[in-house]
């Protein structure tokens, strides 16, 4: 059975115990709890488990309501008696939502009968974790989309920011890890020595190499567990990196990042009193982070996903675009397609930038590439796949195609091979033009009338079925107050 089909067995268990009342998100959940004791079994490190909570001992008990009692006292109870720091960080305050006896027992049965391992694929358990949390993403009414980002977006960005054995990257707004894994998954894949490091290198890799914050507790639950799964120990903060916290986070060779959207709850400020433009806006904020956040050697690299507010908006918008490009060498915008994540009206851009070694002048032009404009209405007609990125990577890279990439690109930005690139989509700015439009970076989208017209315009019947699930939910939620009020 492929990684693919055991990802779909496992999710479709939810609708198993849909009557249970769990929803999507909280199966997910609640099948990380159990995964990751699976799991220290197949990976050998059960010995850092209380031995009345392994998956062996679990597995033999006959009686479905002895079961369900020692697994709620698990849940309560083990990140009280092991010493693994990982593990008690997945099952801090964890609980269940599984109300049926039978049910637990469904899912460890279905759990414990899966062949994990074959021939061709060794290791299944990382790829079948990510195509679950690929599904949880694309369930909108659990609100989980919030901190996934579409896979070949996040593969494009490593590939072009080129990390490297013994560099430090960093995810601010880690999410599920999804950047961070992907960096490791590159160098894994790219160096064919890697696994014969030494100790001592192998282990910066492992516990240093990659780290993160996340704010809300299920995605750094799930962050954890994901890292593991992918044979990573890395420092996966629980907290605001907007708060004193962030502070630590600094001296990264590169940041990979799609911070969320929004203001600070009653358009707050930042507690960190060191950004010197702190604002109410949370993307404007992790923008100064990130960048304040690199080494300051001339090679240490970022890219970030935006909305377009930050592109245009005045004040501190401006402020903060300025000082963006005194310190760092902001090369490289991408307009994103609307609606490839988050709602379908919202629309998202990637900085690409290089910290410079001085304090000012670093930007001195700027390129754009629009894979918006006249753009396919990505969707489950129109995948969003990698290819969707051919134009851009060879406008990026000053030439070298999708497919070599990986393999041929070094991580320069070439001014001259750029200038060659013939692409409408494919632009760019000088520092001085920028400067005379308002310092505005809301710039690079080709001019179209029919596009102006109609935008990004759904299909009818994908309107009305996500108006028809919306409804559903509403309809959801009335019955829920009506109940509680009655």
């Amino acid at each position: 059975m492929s990684a693919d089909e055991i990802a779909n067995k496992l999710w479709n268990l939810c609708n198993v115990l849909r009557d249970d009342g769990v929803t999507y998100h909280q199966y997910l959940n609640e099948l990380t709890y159990i995964l990751f004791l699976r799991l220290s079994e197949l990976k050998k490190f059960e010995d850092e488990l209380p031995e009345e909570y392994r998956w062996s001992t679990l597995r033999g008990i006959q009686d479905n309501k002895e079961l369900f009692d020692r697994y709620r006292e698990l849940l309560a109870s083990i990140s009280t008696k092991t010493d693994n720091a990982t593990i008690k960080e997945i099952y801090t305050n964890a609980s269940t939502t599984l109300r049926k006896p039978v049910n637990l027992r469904t899912l460890i049965t279905s759990i414990d009968a899966i062949d994990w391992y074959d021939e061709k694929e060794q290791d299944k358990i990382a790829t079948i974790y990510e195509e679950l949390l690929e599904k949880n993403a694309g369930e909108k009414k659990s609100g989980a989309g919030q901190y996934f980002t579409p896979r070949p977006l996040i593969n494009i960005m490593v590939d072009l920011l080129v990390p490297k054995l013994g560099e430090r990257w960093n995810d601010p707004a880690a999410g599920t890890f999804g950047f961070m894994i992907a960096a490791d998954q590159y160098l894994r894949e790219k160096h064919d020595h890697y696994y014969e490091l030494g100790s001592k290198e192998r282990k910066f890799q492992v516990e240093q190499a990659f780290s993160g914050c996340e704010l809300v507790q299920d995605a750094h639950r799930l962050a954890l567990m994901n890292a593991k799964l992918h044979g990573l120990e890395s420092r996966i903060e629980l907290g605001d990196t907007l708060s004193d916290l962030g502070k630590s986070f600094t001296g990264f060779d590169g940041v990979l990042a799609n911070p969320p959207f929004g203001t600070k709850q009653g358009g707050e400020r930042p507690t960190r009193d060191d950004f010197t433009y702190p604002t109410s806006n949370k993307q404007l904020n992790f923008l100064q982070h990130i960048y304040r956040s690199l080494k300051k050697d001339g090679k240490a690299r970022a890219a970030v996903i935006l909305p377009d507010n930050v592109l245009f908006e005045d004040g501190d918008g401006r402020k903060i675009r300025r000082d963006l490009m005194d310190k760092c060498r902001l090369h490289t915008i991408l307009r994103l397609p609307t609606g490839i994540f988050y709602a379908a009206g919202v629309k998202t851009n990637v900085l690409f930038f290089e910290r410079g070694k001085t304090e000012t002048g670093n930007t001195k032009k700027v390129w754009f590439y629009d894979m918006r404009t006249n753009a396919p209405s990505f969707g489950k007609r129109t995948p969003f796949t990698r290819a969707a990125f051919d134009g851009f990577v060879k406008a990026y890279t000053g030439g070298i195609g999708l497919n070599v990439v990986r393999e041929k690109y070094d991580g320069s930005v070439d001014d001259e091979k750029r200038a060659a690139v013939q692409d409408g989509r494919w632009s760019c700015l000088t520092r001085e033009d920028i400067e005379k439009k308002n310092d505005s970076l809301d710039l690079g989208l080709m001019q179209d009338a029919s596009f102006a017209a109609n935008a990004h315009t759904e299909e009818p019947i994908d309107i009305a079925r996500e108006a028809a699930e919306e409804l559903k939910g509403i309809q959801k939620e009335l019955d829920a107050i009506i109940a509680l009020l009655g």
